[in-house]
């Protein structure tokens, strides 16, 4: 279970930072991800560490291959928790930037492991996009 506060403190940033985004703010947004980044640094490896904290940095991390190790992250603290919701999500952004750096095979993996976590959920349309993306690479 993540702790309420930390939840709402990257809950906001993250809406902060895709309105920095969407402006355009380059100061702003690097100011909110340093704040994002600091989170996830002072929690790691304490009782609150949690993989959202991890997913959501790497959404709003750009160079895509510092994004997918903060996806691996992620996952591993997932899959520590046995959090099937987060294994599929982040397995599935991981995924999205394979495929964009052209790391087909990788990207499979990790549609394959997302699939099998999403068996487990209750979003029946994150499956169905889970199966089409990978049905086009099969």
């Amino acid at each position: 279970m993540m702790n309420t506060k930390i939840y709402k403190a990257v809950h906001t940033l993250a809406e902060k930072l895709l309105a920095a985004s969407h402006k355009e703010d380059r100061t702003e947004f690097d100011v909110l991800y340093a704040e994002l980044t600091a989170i996830c640094v002072d929690n790691e490896d304490t009782d609150k560490d949690h993989p959202v904290q991890w997913e959501t940095l790497a959404d709003f991390t750009e160079e895509l291959e510092d994004a997918i190790a903060g996806y691996e992250k992620a996952l591993k603290k997932a899959v520590a928790i046995n959090s099937k919701d987060y294994m599929s999500s982040i397995a599935f952004s991981m995924a999205t930037l394979q495929l964009e750096l052209g790391h087909t095979d990788a990207a499979i993996k990790n549609l394959q492991a997302a699939k099998i976590s999403a068996n487990k959920i209750a979003d029946k349309e994150f499956k169905m996009e889970i199966n089409a993306l990978l049905d086009s690479l099969l």
